[in-house]
């Protein structure tokens, strides 16, 4: 087992904060009077040997649980150590004294509770996040948003629970979290929300998703630029060559630097970036379905499809454009004579 390493800076007590660095995972605080603790981070098969002699040594009585390789509770703590991974979820009550006195210096040999300013400082540097909402949803808007940050931004965020949207499943949770970013001094946000008609216009006209997405991201980093000027690097997650981005920046985003890697919303930034635009696109189907006397629903489900079908029966096929992305292939299952069927994918290659 490693020893624990020592930083010249005295570790930070968490009174209320959620942590996503690298592959761990911390939320620690309290919403009205009901605490909310979990931790996860990846282990080695070794690792896990390792904290299982450990959680017997301190006491853990060990029980079974479904998909773990192992499951032991003390008191009002509880490890799960899952056999895909091997992943650790910790829950209840003490996980910053274990994580800090136990798993850290006697599993993991590194110090990360506490440092991530040392584990990713480049989280905590200026720059532009820019994530997507509704890529996947048959109803409802593409919207893409970015959120700039430096460092006291990227604390407050953190204090505030700031994660990926995708994370979260209220949608009041979401409206929450949305308004901290707004309200947060210095922090700017911006979103382009291009509703199903302009969509599937621009969608006929790039010829695929990877174009379109790259078109409204330089957007974003456009706008954001125009009043956070100077802004040094823009950061979203990876979903084709970086270049098609680049070729959509107009004059003023031509020096930014362009970052993009997989599971970005790590990053304090972008997982805001996420927030904003997924609140942008709840509102949109929330009014449209409104005004539309329907629910729309997320996602491409079959309670979807028949929604589909209900709007097709009163109103014709050509409602699709006006509430659907209808290059999905459910667009032709709905209305065949009207959309045709979806091209055999491609795979993008360098």
């Amino acid at each position: 087992m490693g020893k624990r390493p020592t930083f010249n800076a005295p570790r930070p007590t968490l009174t209320q904060r959620h942590i996503n660095v690298g592959r761990s995972s911390l939320s620690v605080g309290r919403s009205g009077s009901n605490p909310v603790n979990s931790y996860t981070h990846p282990l080695s098969s070794k690792q896990a040997a390792e904290l299982r002699l450990l959680l017997d040594e301190l006491g853990f009585q060990f029980a079974s649980r479904p998909y773990t390789l192992y499951f032991a509770q003390k008191e009002k703590l509880s490890a799960a150590v899952y056999g895909k991974g091997p992943k650790l979820l910790l829950q209840g009550k003490g996980i910053e004294e274990f994580v800090q006195f136990e798993l850290e210096p006697k599993i993991l040999g590194e110090a990360k509770l506490g440092y991530e300013e040392v584990h990713s400082p480049e989280m905590f540097e200026p720059h532009f996040g820019v994530d997507e909402s509704g890529k996947g949803d048959f109803f409802g808007p593409l919207v893409i948003a970015g959120v700039y940050v430096d460092r006291g931004i990227a604390r407050n965020f953190m204090d505030a629970g700031i994660q990926d949207s995708k994370r979260i499943g209220s949608d009041a949770r979401i409206h929450s979290l949305a308004d901290v970013i707004r309200k947060t001094h210095g922090a700017i946000a911006d979103s382009v929300v291009i509703g199903p008609e302009r969509y599937n216009d621009l969608y006929e006209k790039f010829g695929n998703l990877n174009s379109l997405l790259g078109w409204g991201h330089a957007r974003v980093i456009e706008n954001l630029l125009a009043r956070r000027p100077g802004c040094p690097r823009a950061l979203s997650d990876k979903f084709a060559d970086a270049r098609v981005i680049q070729r959509s920046l107009l004059q003023r985003g031509r020096e930014i630097k362009l970052d993009q890697r997989t599971k970005a919303e790590s990053d304090l930034a972008v997982a805001a970036a996420s927030i904003i635009a997924r609140e942008a696109f709840i509102n949109w189907l929330n009014a449209r379905g409104k005004a539309l006397c329907v629910k729309l629903g997320r996602g491409v489900s079959g309670s979807v499809k028949q929604t589909a079908r209900d709007l097709v029966a009163k109103h014709g096929p050509a409602i699709l454009r006006q509430v659907a992305k209808v290059h999905f292939r459910t667009a032709h299952e709905i209305a065949p004579e009207s959309f045709a069927a979806p091209a055999p994918r491609t795979e993008w290659r360098r």
